[in-house]
């Protein structure tokens, strides 16, 4: 039987949720890969990853290519001996993921019964002071939901998150771009929104979205 891996960072200083949080998300993407093993692991619980096999597809659940996906997951893999393990491109480069963001954002507005044309989107997204990945990332999904009005924020470069989303409209939707609900979405971003008075509507990170487990099985079923 086939094997895949869903591998994200996780929560150094608590592990647990996010180990129990990865592994409900490969369960739920096997129910649509019935003849593929899908397991879990994150890079902060000690132990996880030594269930990687050499014939194994690796999804890493990050939004960006950078030096966890280059660097840090290769060589974990070779140390649990899986150093021939293929590593797919990560979540936020998912073939599917503008489509998503937009079936979300197009719900969203919906539910207020808002024209999405003429609402204004905040890109949360997490930034990085020594990489440009994270904040090209973001610029290019803001490019892929063009012709909608977008401005990108950011927890750890600038324009930062409170600034970008000063001033902006109520008809607003924050699309916070993160893969799964770590202390940046539960903390950093309600804090800053706070600040900003920012009065639009907030969706949870787009890697909860209920769409998400049949968007990455059909990424695995299509590099197998």
């Amino acid at each position: 039987m086939p094997e895949a891996l869903i591998v994200a960072h996780g929560q150094p200083g608590d592990p647990g949720p996010q180990q129990a949080a990865v592994e409900t998300l490969a369960a739920e993407v096997a129910r649509h890969l019935p003849k593929t093993r899908v397991r879990g692991a994150t890079l902060a619980m000690l132990g996880a990853l030594d269930i990687a096999v050499d014939a194994a597809l690796i999804y890493p659940m990050f939004m960006a290519e950078g030096w966890f996906t280059r660097s840090e997951l290769p060589r974990r893999l070779r140390l649990v001996g899986a150093d021939r393990a293929h590593i797919l491109p990560p979540f936020g480069s998912d073939p599917g993921l503008p489509g998503l963001c937009r079936g979300l954002l197009a719900q969203a507005a919906q539910t207020q019964a808002w024209a999405l044309k003429d609402t204004h989107i905040l890109i949360a997204a997490h930034g990085s002071g020594r990489s440009r990945a994270p904040f090209e990332a973001a610029q290019k999904m803001a490019r892929d939901l063009a012709p909608l009005r977008v401005t990108c924020g950011f927890v750890e470069e600038a324009p930062f998150l409170a600034d970008a989303a000063r001033d902006l409209p109520a008809q607003a939707i924050c699309l916070p771009l993160f893969a799964t609900r770590a202390e940046h979405v539960t903390d950093d971003l309600p804090e800053a929104l706070a600040l900003a008075g920012f009065r639009g509507l907030t969706l949870p990170p787009v890697g909860m979205a209920a769409a998400v487990p049949r968007m990455i099985a059909e990424t695995i079923r299509a590099a197998l």
